[in-house]
Parts: C-alpha cells; sequence; structure tokens
C-alpha cells in the first residue's frame, strides 16, 4: 500500500479551516495561530524504549542463544544475511522516497480529487490483476530475480520522472504498484529460500523477520528525512532531486544483488507447481486461515494510509503532520523489537493466541477511531498503539507463514492472498472518491471488522492447526 499515491500525504495535507484565537488588546486584535505538534517527549520515549530492548534482551531472556546473539551461524549464511539486510535497507528507503510527495506533486500539475482517486485506483486495479501472476513468476523463476525487478522498477520510474515534465502518474502509479507487489513478498521468499539451502536454524530466520520490519521502519522515516531534505520552493526541483536519488539506490542495490550468490534456475514445471500449490495452499484450510489473516491486515492498513490525515486533521486544529508520521514509524520499530522477547520464552502465552490479542487491539482501535472521536492527542496515541501492535504482528505472520506454507509455493500464496484486500481497498476508494456513498467512518468502521475477522482466522487457525510435516517443504 506503501506504493500507492496516497490522497493525503503525510507531509504535506490540505489543512481544515485554522481555528484562530482572538486576544483583544487596547491597541487592536491580534490573532494567534495555534499548531498543534507531538511533544518532544513522544520521541525521547520510543527511541529509549526501542534502545533498551535491544540492549536488555540478552541479559533477560531465556533462550541465550537466539537470533543476533547466536554464534552457530555459518559463516555463509552470516555473511549473505548482512548482505540481505543492506539490500532490503536500501529497497525501503526507495519506497519511502515516494511515499512523501504523493498528493503534492499530484496537485503541482493541477489535478483535481477525481483524478487524484483515479490514478490511486489505477495503481490498487493494477496489483489486483497482476499480484498472483508475480507470485507465480517469483516461485518459478527465482526470487533473486524477482528482486532484481524490484530495483529495475524504482530505476525506471527515475528516469520517467527526469525526461517528462507533464503529468505521468498514472505509469509511474502502475510501476510503483508493481514494485510495492514484489516488495512485499520477494525479499521474504528469498530470504527463506536462502535458509532452507543452507540448513539454518529457525532462531537465525526468526531474528531477520523483526529486523526486516524493524530496518524497514527506520529506513521508511530515513526515506522521508531525505524527500524533504530535497524539497526546496519549486516542486518540480524536488521532485527531480528524488528520482535521481532513486535511481542512484536502485543500481547500488542492483549491484548488490548481482554480488550476491548465483541463484540456480529453477526447473519446476508448471504443470507440477499448479498441482503442488492446489494440494498444499488451497486444499489446506490453514492457509486460508491465514492468507485471510494477511489480506486483513493489509487492507486496515491501506485505510489507514489514505485516511489518517484527513482524520487528525478534522477537528479544524492545524497540525504539524510531519512531526506525526515519525511517531507512527517509531512505535512500529518498538513493536518490532517485541517480536525476539516472545520467541525467546518470556511470555505465557502461545504465539498463536498473542497474535490473536494483537488482533483484537488492533479491532478495538479502529473502532475508537470510527466513532468519530476528533481529539488530536488521543488519536495519534491510538494510532501509534496500532503501528506498534503492527510491528509485533507483521514478524509473526512471517514466522507462520514458514511454519505452514511450502518455501516453493511462499511467492504465490502471499500474492493470492492479496487479491481480497486490494479488491476491497478498490471498492471503498470507487464508493468514496466517485460516489460520495460512504464515510471515511464507515471506511474505519470496515478496517475494524476486518480485524476482528483475521483474530477469528487465527483462533480457529489455532484449534484446527496442527505443525505441518517438514517434508511439506520438499516438493
Amino acid at each position: 500500500s506503501r506504493s500507492q499515491i496516497p490522497l493525503s500525504s503525510p507531509t504535506f495535507c490540505s489543512l481544515s479551516p485554522v481555528a484562530l484565537p482572538v486576544t483583544f488588546g487596547s491597541m487592536g486584535v491580534v490573532i494567534e495561530t495555534f499548531i498543534w505538534e507531538p511533544s518532544s517527549s513522544f520521541f525521547i520515549f520510543f527511541f529509549v524504549s526501542t534502545f533498551l530492548s535491544i540492549l536488555l534482551f540478552p541479559y533477560f531472556a531465556k533462550n541465550r542463544t537466539f537470533g543476533t546473539f547466536d554464534h552457530s551461524v555459518s559463516s555463509s549464511f552470516a555473511r549473505f544475511q548482512r548482505w540481505f539486510l543492506a539490500i532490503y535497507t536500501l529497497s525501503s528507503v526507495m519506497e519511502g522516497l515516494w511515499s512523501v510527495y504523493g498528493e503534492l506533486e499530484l496537485t503541482s500539475y493541477g489535478l483535481s480529487k477525481e483524478s487524484m482517486v483515479f490514478y490511486l485506483s489505477v495503481g490498487y486495479s493494477t496489483a489486483l490483476v497482476l499480484g498472483p501472476i508475480l507470485g507465480l513468476v517469483s516461485d518459478l523463476m527465482g526470487q533473486k530475480r524477482i528482486c532484481l525487478l524490484y530495483c529495475v522498477l524504482h530505476f525506471v520510474v527515475g528516469v520517467w520522472k527526469r525526461i517528462t515534465m507533464s503529468p505521468s502518474a498514472w505509469f509511474a502509479n502502475i510501476c510503483l504498484s508493481l514494485a510495492g507487489l514484489v516488495y512485499s513478498f520477494g525479499f521474504e521468499t528469498w530470504l527463506v529460500v536462502e535458509h532452507e539451502k543452507q540448513s539454518q536454524r529457525n532462531d537465525s530466520l526468526n531474528e531477520t523477520f523483526w529486523l526486516m520490519t524493524f530496518l524497514e521502519s527506520a529506513s521508511l522515516l530515513g526515506g522521508q528525512v531525505l524527500s524533504n531534505w530535497l524539497v526546496d520552493e519549486n516542486v518540480q526541483h524536488g521532485i527531480a532531486f528524488s528520482a535521481t536519488t532513486s535511481m542512484f539506490l536502485s543500481v547500488v542495490a542492483i549491484v548488490c544483488i548481482v554480488q550476491t550468490a548465483k541463484e540456480p534456475l529453477k526447473t519446476l514445471p508448471f504443470r507440477d507447481y499448479s498441482a503442488a500449490f492446489y494440494a498444499y495452499v488451497l486444499g489446506d484450510k490453514r492457509i486460508w486461515f491465514l492468507g485471510t489473516a494477511q489480506a486483513c491486515l493489509q487492507f486496515s492498513t491501506a485505510v489507514f494510509w489514505i485516511l489518517w490525515a484527513p482524520t487528525i486533521v478534522a477537528d479544524g486544529r492545524e497540525v504539524n503532520l510531519g512531526l506525526i508520521y515519525p511517531c507512527f514509524l517509531g512505535s512500529r520499530m518498538l513493536g518490532s523489537t517485541v517480536f525476539p522477547w516472545l520467541m525467546s520464552g518470556q511470555s505465557m502465552l502461545r504465539l498463536e493466541d498473542c497474535l490473536v490479542y494483537i488482533y483484537a487491539i488492533l479491532g478495538i482501535v479502529f473502532s475508537i477511531v470510527a466513532y468519530d472521536y476528533q481529539e488530536i492527542r488521543i488519536l495519534v496515541v491510538l494510532f501509534c498503539l496500532f503501528h506498534g501492535c503492527a510491528g509485533l504482528a507483521l514478524p509473526l505472520l512471517a514466522r507462520f507463514r514458514t511454519m505452514y506454507v511450502p518455501n516453493e509455493l511462499r511467492g504465490g500464496m502471499i500474492s493470492l492472498s492479496q487479491v481480497p484486500a486490494n479488491a476491497a481497498i478498490l471498492f471503498c476508494l470507487i464508493q468514496r472518491g466517485y460516489s460520495n456513498k460512504i464515510e471515511n467512518s464507515t471506511m474505519m468502521a470496515f478496517g475494524a471488522i476486518s480485524l476482528f475477522t483475521a483474530a477469528g482466522c487465527i483462533y480457529l487457525l489455532r484449534r484446527w492447526g496442527k505443525s505441518p510435516h517438514q517434508d511439506w517443504h520438499k516438493l
């Protein structure tokens, strides 16, 4: 969803009329403007809490061999892990570069709100139609090649924005939508396939899952800082500088991917792949529960990023959205650091139970927002709670995919689970952007319902699911 051009950019949003307190004095009337900003204690809390969570883990964890502190990992996989995390970080920065502009770029072309909704719908339509195809291509051709495609798409977008001066949002949005699809499953699948090929312990894989979420949030924040630094009074100049930066980062990422170990050409015929996919994915109710839970989280996250800025400024006060955005990513980073504590045996709950409670909390957060509570401070706290829980849920879902989904089918399963989410998002965009038949609060209510549905799916997965046999990964 980050690859789509948002209706309201995190940094540049059309604010509602500002409430101006009036002070009467003997010499005239003085109008004071109040701009709401998060307290600096917010940023200190996220920084200190995240630092302590990582620093204190090896001293309090029951399982002292977990993840980063496990020295039994082979040197070849440790080398690949470092290269992989570097490539993933560069890719996340490229994702964050374009998320800053969004509405600003379209407004500079003089486009209307309906045109913006159209471009956003084009992106989700592309993801809806081509998503399953890209997942299939990833499984058949190899994940390293599909990750190269991700970098090439960003390079093409950068070149296109440098050479054209006319509105090209439709082409750029299609490319970025395809890149976002690859980003959602390509890198993760590449990691688990390489991990299985080298027969490493699951601890090293679980470590990388939460580091991916942590580094992704940090990179998105860094991408915003970089884009804001490149922005000047001329919007086109700022977009051009960001395009150049994206081109440079994509070239560096391509070089890093090529430098990794060679990937053998896939030899699994399409007929065997389709038969295996039907047997191990479509024919397994556990995969249906897990896929539905993934789709519900994706849908609610997309609803949040589309509506968070209009929701916060709905009470009429001027808000510095550029300072609120880092709070969300900081809470997501903090949430991801809780994952190793759960995996080390610090929690008395099973991981399935934890995920059920996380989804329930997320649903409650969306329910409160859908009730149309408009106090900015409360909304920011609720949205930070949402991102903190999402930062913990993402590595948990990645772990469950490793438990239940064969690695040879992982890309196809993840991309297929995104189809209902993209269809629901497209439906809400059309009904809200063109027909005005639903309100923002209704979209939030849909998100809450989807999250409660996901909690029910994980509960059923816990009751009916059993640990799969290891030979499920040997097709």
